[in-house]
Parts: structure tokens; sequence; C-alpha cells
């Protein structure tokens, strides 16, 4: 069993916790004092990734089929495709409490690291080591299980931005179902023994870590241009 894979897996969420906690923006979020044009700017962004996410499950759970690499996992990232689904409506559905139609969020550009992340990982899909996906799915399910859930609650309790109790549907659900979710990848992937696919799905892992605290930064330069 590959223990060490997975020790480092958690090293890589939690320092991106740690990062996050010391970045303003995003510790305005956790800490539920964030503004409505920040918040929005952090969920637009969150959906220019998000709406790939069940795709490129899906993609490179089939890839994984095709090559005939682990039949169980390639059916675990499909499953995984099928649970992630729909979950940019949910963002879609908070921007529009916030009076952000679907127009506008499609025309707000996604910031460079979201372009980055989608690429990265599109890559791996189609071309790189599929398993990969699994450990940017690691850090960003640990995420949302340490602050997605508390966000909403003191956003909620804070009741600073009009309307928000419609507008955190996507912290809740995310929060709600992504603790089963780590401990079902962590089961998997301490089964994985090939060297280099432990390496593809750390260094996944580590690039996600690296690039997701830059989501935060146009949230700020939105916070301008946000509908009163």
């Amino acid at each position: 069993m590959s223990t060490e894979l997975i020790v480092k897996l958690e090293q890589e969420a939690n320092t991106l916790v740690r990062e996050l906690d010391a970045h303003p923006d995003a510790r305005s979020l956790f800490e539920g004092t964030t503004d409505a044009g920040q918040y929005a700017g952090y969920l637009a962004q969150s959906y220019h990734y998000v709406r790939w996410t069940a795709p490129l499950l899906g993609l490179a759970g089939r890839r994984m089929q095709r090559l005939g690499r682990h039949p169980a996992l390639g059916a675990l990232l499909v499953q995984k495709a099928k649970e992630e689904s729909g979950h940019e409506r949910w963002l879609l559905s908070d921007l529009r409490a916030l009076g952000w139609s679907k127009e506008r969020v499609e025309a707000t550009p996604a910031c460079a690291a979201v372009r980055a992340y989608v690429s990265w990982n599109r890559f791996t899909a189609e071309a790189g080591m599929p398993t990969a996906f699994l450990g940017t799915a690691y850090v960003l399910e640990h995420l949302s299980v340490v602050r997605a859930g508390l966000a909403a609650e003191r956003l909620v309790a804070r009741g600073a931005i009009p309307d928000i109790h419609r507008a955190v549907t996507f912290l809740r659900g995310h929060a709600g179902a992504d603790g089963d979710h780590v401990a079902e990848l962590a089961s998997v992937l301490s089964t994985l023994r090939d060297a280099a696919e432990r390496e593809a799905i750390l260094l996944s892992a580590t690039t996600t870590r690296a690039l997701y605290p830059a989501l935060f930064t146009p949230a700020t330069e939105a916070a301008a241009h946000v509908v009163g």
C-alpha cells in the first residue's frame, strides 16, 4: 500500500489551506467578512474551472478504460464525473442571487490560474497520465471539507451580503459531500504501486495547490464592477 503518497497529498492539501488562510481575500471568505464584489468574483472564477470538472474526469476515466489501466479506477473517475455533473449550475444560481446573469458570468474572463488549471488537467486526461486528475481532486475536496462549510455558515451568520442565504449553494454542496470523497480517494490511491502514476498524481496535487490561491486575485478587481 502506498501510504507515502497519501501522506504527501495530505501535506499538499494542508499547505494550500495554510496559504489561503494567509491570503487576505481568501481569509475574508473563510471568515465571512468578504463583500459582494469579492465573493462574486471568486464564484465567477470557480465557474470557469468547475464547468470543466465533469468532462475532464469523464475523459480521463474513459481513456484509462481504453488503455486497460486499472479498470476499477477508470470506473471511479467516470462515476466521479457523474457526481460532479451540474455543479456549475450551483455557481450560476449563487451568482444570480448576487445579481449576475449567466451572460455576465460567461463574459467574465477566466484568470490565468484558471486557464492554466484547465489546460493542465486537459493534458493529463488526453495525453498524459490520466490518473493524475485524482491528485487535483484530492486537494480540492480536502479544501472543501475543512473550509467550504465554515465559509458558508459565517457568510450567512454575518448577513452583510443581500440574499446571501441563496448564494452559498456551491459552498454548502461541496462541504456536505466531499468528506466521503476524500476517504474514498485515499482508499483507492493507497493501493497504487506504479511509481510513475504516484508521481503524476502528486504533481497534479502540487500544481493545483500552486494555482488555486490566484483565483482570488480577480475577485478584488471584480469588486469595482459589481452591480449594486
